[in-house]
């Protein structure tokens, strides 16, 4: 496995053939890009609500959703698009796993903000 200054450096010289490579860095820049995106989000949160008595604590929600969501739907999303690349025979770019991973953030964002999931 790549280190992780190696995955978000993009330092990897080839491509990414193998489907644990693939999955690994698509799944770290969805983490990563999940994490980052949720602890400015807390961090606004937090600035709005500080005097509140329970609002304070909100962030801390946040900052818990940005972990866990990645942990739990990245890991299965990565593994699918890595399959795919695998099933294909198509090696992966390391800038390819960076567009996958902060795109998976950008959807969820936008499942967020839309509100689809509470129609179902």
């Amino acid at each position: 496995m790549d280190s992780l200054g190696t995955v978000l450096s993009l330092q990897q010289p080839d491509a990414l053939n193998t489907f644990s490579k693939m999955w690994y860095h698509v799944f770290l820049w969805a983490l990563f890009s999940s994490i980052l995106v949720h602890t400015i989000a807390a961090l606004i949160a937090f600035l709005t609500l500080r005097k509140h008595k329970f609002g304070k604590y909100f962030p801390i929600a946040i900052l818990l959703m940005g972990v866990l969501t990645p942990a739990v739907t990245g890991i299965v999303s990565s593994a699918a698009i890595a399959f795919v690349y695998r099933a294909s025979s198509y090696p992966m770019n390391p800038l390819y796993a960076l567009f996958w991973g902060c795109g998976q953030t950008f959807i969820m964002g936008c499942m967020g903000f839309t509100r689809i999931l509470a129609t179902l």
